[in-house]
């Protein structure tokens, strides 16, 4: 296959069938096929690929794509998938090809050294940052994310599920669920939000106070906001029925917030949903689990880490994405990821790895490898 930099325009789109444990969702809707191809792009979808998200074969023919095998939808020149290549995957990973995913890096740093030894261009969703500080396209995953943390805790708390036998909203002369939520952001909001609809007790925490200030107008019910710190955390986490885990640097690893010794003082059968584990976890106990097996009882606490909880509504999940997606992956496929830098600038942050180098400071620290200028590695 003849060799096409990073500054090329892209001659196809693949789109593989998503092989992680449990992962339902695809890369492209069908209405995100019909698109890119009324643009002239040529799309190949693997057969079978949008299958767990209710969008069938028959539909992506309709709309242009051409369905393929593994081996042809990983050859194309973009491929666009969910998640990180699985090892079964990187004899895929060519230096002529462009890879637009969830990557996760500082927390697969195996899946770092796989791009980086293939010479791979991997730009990252949950790396593409606007000026503002927006995360662009890992917001509809966090949203989504943070209501089912919401909801899995609730499920959670429930006798029958392991929990501690307690109604998140309480009733008349009963006291609710006391919720602690770690950070603010977007995730961390919407677990902070749905948990007040249920009448939870909310104690949303965050280490800027502007950001607080910010959601302030919008909070509901018994939500209370406090600035962040590690005393408030270890005085405030014993005494919670449900812990969501919802803090977020941008490439780099969680930090850990709730130690080992806290989460021994927690109330048996409380519940810790970790949401930042796809980023090494902030809580010290948790430990990647999946929606087949995604509880792990530690110190008598119910742990829920699932590395890719919006994989658990696959048909929403997959139009969320597709939405904010599909104009990058527009511009690249038709300009080329040059042009298409220049066009998006925050697409530069989305950089992680291009020609065996790391591009991203934040992933740089958590490998422990050192970093190219963005604009340097397109060169």
């Amino acid at each position: 296959m003849a060799s096409m930099g990073p500054a090329a325009p892209i001659a196809s789109i693949g789109v593989p069938r998503e092989i992680k444990r449990d992962e339902q969702r695809v890369a492209l809707s069908p209405d995100g096929v019909r698109e890119l191809v009324s643009q002239g792009l040529e799309v190949r979808v693997e057969a079978g690929a949008g299958h767990g998200a209710g969008m069938e074969d028959e539909s992506y023919a309709e709309a242009g794509a051409r369905l393929v095998d593994r081996e042809e939808a990983w050859g194309a020149h973009l491929v666009v998938k969910v998640k990180e290549p699985q090892p079964e995957e990187f004899p895929f990973l060519r230096s002529d090809q462009v890879l637009f995913t969830y990557l996760h890096l500082a927390a697969y740093p195996e899946v770092g050294q796989a791009l980086l030894d293939a010479g791979t261009t991997g730009v990252a969703y949950e790396t593409v940052q606007l000026d503002n500080g927006n995360l662009p396209l890992l917001a509809p995953m966090s949203e989504i994310a943070g209501r089912l943390a919401a909801q899995v805790g609730a499920h959670l708390l429930e006798k029958p599920h392991g929990g501690r036998g307690v109604l998140m909203g309480g009733c008349a002369g009963v006291r609710p669920a006391r919720v602690i939520v770690l950070g603010a952001g977007t995730v961390g909001w919407h677990a902070a939000r749905v948990a007040a609809a249920m009448d939870a007790e909310v104690f949303l925490l965050d280490h800027t106070p502007q950001r607080l200030r910010m959601l302030e107008p919008q909070r509901i019910g018994r939500m209370v906001s406090l600035v962040s710190n590690n005393s408030l955390i270890e005085r405030l986490a014993p005494s919670a029925d449900l812990v969501v885990g919802a803090v977020l640097t941008p490439g780099s690893r969680a930090p850990t917030l709730v130690n080992e010794e806290v989460v021994k003082r927690m109330k048996p059968g409380s519940v810790i949903v970790d949401v930042a584990i796809d980023q090494g976890g902030c809580i010290a106990t948790s430990r990647e689990t999946t929606h087949t097996e995604p509880v792990v009882t530690i110190h008598g606490v119910q742990h829920y880490a699932v590395g890719n909880m919006p994989g658990a509504v696959p048909f929403t999940s997959t139009e969320a994405l597709v939405s904010v997606t599909l104009p990058y992956i527009m511009g690249i496929a038709g300009r080329g990821l040059v042009e298409a830098v220049t066009e998006r600038p925050e697409l530069l942050s989305g950089l992680n790895t291009v020609d065996g180098a790391v591009c991203h400071p934040g992933v740089a620290k958590a490998l422990g490898m050192p970093t190219r200028h963005p604009m340097a590695c397109l060169r």
